[in-house]
């Protein structure tokens, strides 16, 4: 059975999720940008990400993926996940099922958001 496939803001993600794609991309979110077309044909950027539910694929530019590593006390001044906040979140999801999205995939993310409609 294939997973749904979600376009979501990562401003609408849980903790919890925010937290597990620290673990997945600890050095920062810029780097793994993967380019989708949206359901009106426009280019974008996106982080790809794999929970046991969802593929996830993360509406964010550039710009916003280094800002928001930027903002977040859990990332160092080089952009890295502290030790401390790498340590607590990898003994808080050992037991998760939670791996990178290939980014190779075909990018065909068109599922709506399914917490809210609006997408």
């Amino acid at each position: 059975m294939s997973k749904p496939r979600v376009v979501k803001d990562y401003e609408k993600l849980s903790d919890e999720v925010k937290e597990q794609i620290k673990l997945i991309y600890p050095r920062g979110f810029s780097q793994h940008l993967v380019s989708f077309t949206n359901r009106d044909g426009e280019k974008k950027k996106g982080l790809p990400f794999e929970t046991e539910d969802f593929y996830y694929l993360i509406r964010m530019t550039t710009v916003k993926a280094t800002q928001i590593i930027e903002d977040d006390d859990d990332f160092n001044d080089q952009g890295v996940l502290k030790q401390e906040a790498l340590l607590d979140y990898t003994e808080k999801y050992e037991y998760e099922d939670t791996l990178s999205l290939n980014a190779n995939d075909d990018n065909d993310f068109d599922i709506v958001d399914p917490d809210t409609e609006d997408n």
